[in-house]
């Protein structure tokens, strides 16, 4: 680790370890689309309590600065921010659900995209996945930019691959709040800057009805993550997280991943098990970060206690995480989260550290940020 964190020896509870398996990978020739751990080499399998106590110390924010983004129609609300630099400018991919509330009815999720010069005030570029007819994904597309440097303190730049952009997306037929038969779709674009139309594979890359589907994810696939990890420590150049629902009455969401050689075919990784739950309420959303020779986690709780949360756990493999048991990085405590305090995306700009997260409260569903100090 570097030197920030050499001079912390705060003693804290024992960190749970959330999954820690350690199975050979299987053949890559083989037809079973769920591959087992690879491991490439001899990495810690749990990060220790004081380490876990040394990022929260590194990636804590614990003044909030308020809303930074809000949809200007009444009518409408925003969700599950991506933000990436481009051009010496700051943009957002977000979702729109064109209903006042997520308990009212509407078509379904569209992506958009906007801009900000200093990350603090935004501005509406346009939409970048639009309704269709007669698609599998006609009346959801909520889209998740792929690909983003995700080096704590890097360039936050987005990745082509094959002369392409890319963005996964939870696609659905059905009208309504994510309603019907969802699964993980995935589109490419020559432009991340503009207002343009993405082009999407014809069929979904994951379903809850496929048959190798595992029992944490029978019922709905929600949101994805892709990242490329240039190390392959899973065997693979890139990974996807994604977090999903079983078909049992209890409502259980949990985190699980799979990972792809070309970033077309995708196959389940990990066993049957996820890699993050609780086995009640939700744990989803996940967006990475590496600090020195760790990797962070951010994700979002819920319903496992009361409200909606940020939390984080960390991982020397991608694979095996530990999960902080400490305090929330984020939790309600204002008028405009009052009700919610999750979905984050999570950055650190000129030695500052910005957590944006979804807020529902006073203001509505809207974009909130929260810093390492104040701004």
């Amino acid at each position: 680790m570097s030197n920030m964190f050499r001079f912390i020896s705060i003693i804290v509870p024992l960190a749970i370890v959330i999954s820690c398996r350690n199975v050979p990978s299987e053949n890559r020739d083989s037809s079973d689309s769920v591959v087992n751990d690879a491991n490439p080499s001899e990495k810690p399998k749990t990060v220790s309590s004081e380490v876990m106590e040394q990022i929260y110390q590194e990636i804590k924010t614990p003044y909030k600065y308020g809303v930074v983004f809000q949809e200007p129609d009444s009518n409408k609300i925003i969700d599950s921010p991506t933000i990436y630099r481009e051009n010496g400018s700051w943009y957002m991919t977000y979702i729109v659900y064109e209903a006042p509330t997520m308990d009212e009815s509407a078509q379904g999720y569209e992506t958009w995209l906007a801009k900000s010069g200093d990350l603090l005030n935004w501005k509406i570029i346009g939409r970048i996945m639009s309704f269709t007819e007669n698609t599998w994904d006609a009346n959801q597309k909520a889209g998740y930019l792929s690909l983003v440097d995700f080096e704590w303190g890097g360039s936050y730049k987005v990745e082509k691959f094959d002369n392409k952009y890319w963005m996964s997306y939870l696609g659905g037929a059905n009208a309504g709040y994510e309603a019907g038969t969802l699964g993980v779709g995935l589109a490419s674009s020559n432009t991340i800057t503009s207002a343009s139309e993405w082009e999407r594979l014809p069929e979904p890359i994951f379903l809850p009805t496929d048959d190798d589907a595992r029992f944490f994810e029978k019922k709905t696939i929600y949101k994805s993550l892709i990242i490329r990890d240039k190390r392959e420590l899973t065997g693979y150049p890139f990974i996807m997280y994604y977090n999903a629902k079983g078909a049992q009455e209890e409502w259980v969401e949990s985190i699980g991943m799979a990972v792809s050689d070309d970033m077309v075919n995708w196959k389940r990784f990990g066993g049957d098990d996820p890699l993050i739950t609780r086995g009640k309420g939700i744990c989803g959303d996940a967006q990475i970060a590496k600090i020195d020779d760790l990797y962070v986690m951010f994700y979002f709780g819920a319903h496992y206690r009361e409200g909606a949360f940020e939390r984080f756990a960390c991982s020397y493999d991608l694979v095996n995480w530990t999960d902080w048991q400490g305090e929330d990085l984020i939790a309600p405590s204002e008028d405009f989260d009052s009700i919610y305090a999750h979905k984050p995306w999570v950055i650190k700009w000129d030695g500052i550290v910005y957590h944006f997260y979804t807020a529902v409260g006073s203001e509505g569903r809207v974009i909130a940020l929260a810093t390492s100090e104040p701004i």
